[in-house]
């Protein structure tokens, strides 16, 4: 099963300044603002590499002159040891402090078909390109695959107690409130019974699929072309997916570009929802809650008030475990099916553009830059893995695992990338 192993990884040093100043969110999820914001924050901030600007034709060869001069300079230095990392995140959310921690490490990259690490969602091919492209000039991994496992017994959760009775390597708070530590196991014996756990075990991606298969095609580029690089695995952060700090948002659903009429859709759609009509929309996701054990969302085209849509068709449910999601629900027997959006529509987002924020996605129709919202309950950790075992992918944005893992705690450096002889 999982091959892991520990690594030396690159680590910013004192000369670079407050690590909160240089750590960055994964490049996903960064605009052009936020990137602003982070680079005026450090000359060293890592945003400058995860995310380099310009033409594609020099900006990934200017993320590798930087990283080159940020290790000449000792900006970012290599540790002497080798390591398993343990990384921490405490938030909180709606008035509820959570934490949750996991091991930092390698793991050896798989094709899907193996069934040893295994995808929940769709990826985009224009994402893997940009992160190929990137790898293949600075032979990094600068953010981490977030993935899940099974420890029904508690084995890997009793080392990270024992480790985190220290003070740890990194502490500091961010600008979101969420607290960051990171300690390092170096003891090699301990290192060999993580090794050993793991080696029996299927791991489960959250979050970083464009990462994990771009790390895979790069490995598979390196053989072919007989470069010498410890390119066969990938920075990963593992959680265990039993953890009562991890959280999911949902992700919701916003139609640009085209009208929709509620009222018509509600008529149409009635052979497979019961369907009803709230007046106030502040309760949408107070209603939304209380339908959690079924397949419902909300759809909101302004005025205040939502239509709220309950699954009435059970023989939906029964052909696939991927139906057995609220957003599948949504996808085939509302959007596809009654407004036309099919699966290339949804990738090249021609008409539906997602968010998290039940709020931006009100604000989005109530300016009239949409015609409607659809707001969704969480997909649950339990729905992901038995999708994700039964070698199936859901849609596209169907989970935001919260928070994000940070970026530039540690960073992968694969090799220089030298050609065999």
């Amino acid at each position: 099963m999982a091959e892991i192993k520990a690594f030396k990884p690159l680590r910013y040093t004192r000369k670079a300044g407050r690590i909160q100043n240089n750590v960055c969110p994964p490049y996903d999820i960064v605009n052009s603002e936020l990137r602003r914001e982070l680079c005026e924050k450090s000359p060293y901030n890592l945003i400058r590499l995860e995310l380099p600007e310009g033409d594609d034709n020099v900006k990934y060869r200017e993320a590798k002159r930087l990283l080159d001069e940020f290790v000449s300079k000792g900006i970012l230095e290599k540790d002497q040891r080798e390591g398993i990392f343990i990384y921490e995140e405490e938030f909180t959310l709606k008035g509820k402090t959570h934490l949750f921690d996991g091991l930092v490490c390698l793991c050896k990259t798989y094709d899907f078909s193996e069934q040893i690490v295994l995808p929940h969602e769709e990826t985009l091919s224009k994402a893997k390109k940009d992160r190929f492209d990137l790898m293949s000039e600075t032979f990094c991994n600068f953010s981490s695959v977030y993935s899940l496992f099974n420890d029904e017994k508690g084995y890997i959760q009793n080392i990270i107690d024992e480790y985190k009775k220290d003070i740890p390597l990194t502490e500091f708070t961010d600008g979101e409130d969420i607290t960051h530590r990171l300690w390092k196991i170096s003891d090699k014996n301990t290192i060999n019974d993580i090794v050993s756990f793991f080696a029996g075990k299927q791991l489960f991606i959250a979050d970083g699929h464009h990462r994990y298969e771009t790390a895979n095609q790069f490995n598979k580029y390196c053989v072919e072309n007989n470069i010498e690089a410890d390119s066969g695995y990938v920075l990963m952060t593992i959680v265990d997916m039993d953890s009562p700090g991890l959280t999911v948002l949902p992700t919701h659903r916003v139609i640009v570009n085209m009208d929709v009429d509620a009222e018509k859709l509600a008529s149409a759609a009635d052979q497979d929802f019961d369907i009803s009509f709230y007046n106030d929309f502040n309760k949408v996701e107070e209603t939304l809650n209380t339908f959690s054990d079924r397949k419902a969302f909300a759809l909101y085209t302004g005025k205040g008030g939502f239509w709220l849509f309950v699954l009435k068709n059970e023989q939906y449910l029964k052909a696939s475990v991927i139906n057995d999601l609220d957003v599948s629900v949504l996808h085939d027997l509302v959007l596809e099916k009654h407004l036309g959006i099919d699966k290339a529509n949804m990738a090249s987002q021609k008409n539906l553009i997602y968010t998290r924020s039940i709020n931006e996605a009100k604000e989005y129709v109530d300016t009239q830059k949409a015609s409607a919202a659809f707001i969704l309950n969480p997909t649950r950790v339990g729905q992901i893995k038995a999708v994700a075992a039964a070698g199936k992918k859901m849609p596209q944005k169907s989970t935001y695992f919260y928070p994000k893992l940070i970026t530039g705690l540690v960073i992968n450096q694969f090799g220089e990338g030298q050609k065999r002889s």
